[in-house]
């Protein structure tokens, strides 16, 4: 991933020490496993931790390895050997490279899971907040782009706070489908190595046993990983959509951040441009390009190829940081975010009261006029105000039929905004408690 969208935690996760560092302590504990049922000498185990526990490993030699072997683990072995000496011919005892390849992947997105499931939480902690402040805020509430009825901007970000909840709960759910070990042999049949190895590898990992595996943990689980974060990146890209859309000139409720001596265009000096949110929506693009490949990993030849393998050493870094950063970066969005109730207001009276159709239209119904006819006058009242000929109001009071059924104080009443606000409460208390 380029350094750009990049942020370190996420980074060093996949940096090539981590890895062989992962790999280092899997087959470690795998040894001390084997100790404990005496396959191996327990000083033999000790001294794979004395010598190798605390080094440094040259990614440059094993690079170097790996130029003739051909095999990264292979590489690797051989490089942990030059610190371990003789007792490195119990190192991978009854092992094949999926178990550490595979496990070691599980250590990292699981390491990569908690720190999305972080973001989540600073976005959910910055979308309560604004969310509280204009609970009681009136917008417009468009549908089809088109405006609809009265909303709060309140409501706008308590849907993201729902929306980012599940969020939330679907890298959980992630998070422990992917958290397996397998330390099974090749074509995982445990025939070189005893379950029990497995059992302390992933108590010692933090991961739980594989309950099958072939070579390979089952791809499936991986499938519903990147799916998972494939879902959480398309609710980002929404929530930015919603912000560009507020931020056009013509509309500008709200917009991003404008910092001092920020620039918006080369050529425009008065530009302010939604770059954040128009980056996010780009960025949720790269997550969800991960997901296809993931699903297509699921499906591999008999126990074992390593079709899988070159994509993953792709999709799992750049899915990952690229999440982090979009997370992060929208959380400093909504937090920073400049918000105009006064644009609300005005956007709020643009159609000369349309807004309030569906009231008349209930009320005609109220007083005995059928749906249809109702509809009918309200309609016919509601196209010129479109056209800019009137206000409805005005155009209501003047029509005889609609007179007939509704005093002019009733009608007068149906334009009340703060009829549309009645249960924000309710709606806030479902959504934050």
């Amino acid at each position: 991933m380029i350094p750009r969208y990049s942020r370190p935690e996420m980074v060093a996760i996949w940096a090539p020490q981590t890895r062989f560092r992962i790999w280092f302590e899997i087959e470690a504990h795998a040894c001390d496993a084997l100790a404990e049922l005496g396959v191996i000498p327990r000083e033999s185990a000790k001294a794979i931790w004395d010598k190798a526990g605390h080094v440094t490993f040259d990614v440059d030699r094993i690079d170097e390895i790996e130029r003739v072997t051909k095999h990264d683990v292979i590489a690797f072995l051989t490089h942990l050997a030059e610190f371990i000496g003789p007792d490195a011919r119990f190192v991978h005892q009854g092992m094949t490279s999926s178990d550490v390849l595979d496990t070691c992947l599980a250590v990292q997105l699981q390491r990569a899971s908690d720190i999305l499931i972080a973001d989540v939480d600073a976005l959910l902690a910055a979308l309560k907040r604004r969310a509280l402040e204009h609970k009681m805020t009136p917008t417009i509430g468009r549908s089809h782009a088109i405006h609809a009825e009265p909303i709060t901007f309140g409501l706008k970000l308590a849907l993201a706070f729902a929306e980012f909840t599940r969020a939330r709960e679907r890298l959980v759910t992630a998070r422990a489908e992917i958290s397996t070990c397998a330390i099974s042999g090749a074509v995982g049949t445990f025939a070189n190595i005893d379950p029990r190895v497995e059992e302390h590898v992933a108590r010692k990992m933090g991961l739980v046993p594989e309950p099958i595996s072939t070579q390979v943990i089952p791809r499936d689980r991986h499938a519903a990983f990147f799916a998972a974060l494939g879902v959480v990146a398309s609710s980002v890209e929404r929530l930015a959509i919603e912000i560009r859309h507020l931020q056009r000139t013509e509309v500008l409720e709200a917009e991003e951040f404008f910092s001092e001596g920020q620039k918006g265009s080369s050529a425009m000096p008065h530009k302010r441009n939604p770059v954040l949110t128009e980056n996010l929506t780009g960025l949720a693009r790269m997550v969800r390009s991960a997901v296809t490949p993931a699903m297509e990993n699921v499906a591999l030849w008999h126990e074992r190829d390593i079709s899988h393998s070159s994509v993953e050493r792709m999709i799992g870094p750049d899915a990952t940081i690229t999440l982090d950063f979009a997370l992060a970066r929208l959380a400093g969005v909504v937090d920073k975010l400049l918000v105009y109730p006064q644009n609300m207001r005005k956007n709020l009276d643009q159609l000369g009261g349309l807004i309030h159709s569906q009231r008349v239209l209930l009320a005609l119904t109220q007083k005995g006029v059928s749906r249809e006819e109702a509809y009918s006058l309200v309609q016919r009242n509601a196209m010129p105000v479109w056209r800019g000929e009137g206000d409805f109001l005005t155009l209501l009071k003047a029509d005889k039929d609609v007179m007939k059924a509704l005093s002019p104080s009733e009608l007068e009443g149906l334009f009340d905004l703060g009829y549309h606000m009645k249960q924000v409460d309710f709606i806030f208390g479902r959504v934050f408690g």
